[in-house]
């Protein structure tokens, strides 16, 4: 694991408590482990680690989103979620592949929807032309993919766009 993703996986660790374990491994099931970390301790140890790890470009937030998401724990891959919404400027239209597989393995509202909202579509609300209509077109196929995280995403993810412009600019796919 890399310097980066071993600070944020001990933060996490440090900040658990059984009982928050507990609670989280009965809503989540068996499949995915849980720290027992809150969300305020998942943020600030991005953030944290942010700070520390300045020199991190596009690739390494991306291959770092990446190492957290591997590992089946849910305070680990809402670290990934929060890690893009913090460096949302630095990705592009390529990065969706590796969205939609963070996606398809998503199976909770709890990190499908902000990775929808939070990190898709403001993503491509700042793309333009060929950018765009290439990212566009990825949001069409996930309408029609049989995963139903895939198809949620894809109506989701404009929803805070619309808000935005009171919809003029976009309408729902």
């Amino acid at each position: 694991m890399s310097e980066a993703g071993d600070f944020i996986d001990a933060a996490l660790q440090r900040e658990s408590t059984w009982q928050r374990a507990e609670e989280a491994r009965s809503r989540f099931g068996p499949e995915l482990g849980s720290y027992g970390a809150s969300v305020g301790a998942v943020r600030g140890a991005v953030r944290d680690a942010l700070r520390r790890y300045r020199h991190l470009g596009r690739e390494g937030i991306t291959a770092l989103s990446s190492e957290l998401w591997a590992v089946p724990v849910f305070e680990r891959r809402l670290a990934a979620v929060v890690l893009l919404q913090s460096r949302l400027a630095m990705l592009d239209n390529s990065d969706l592949t590796r969205i939609e597989g963070f996606l398809r393995g998503a199976r909770l509202r709890e990190l499908a929807d902000p990775l929808a909202v939070d990190v898709v579509g403001p993503l491509i609300a700042g793309l333009d032309g060929v950018s765009r209509n290439r990212a566009e077109a990825v949001l069409e196929r996930w309408l029609q993919d049989p995963d139903p995280w895939l198809r949620r995403a894809a109506l989701l993810a404009p929803t805070g766009e619309l808000r935005s412009d009171g919809g003029r600019r976009r309408k729902l796919p």
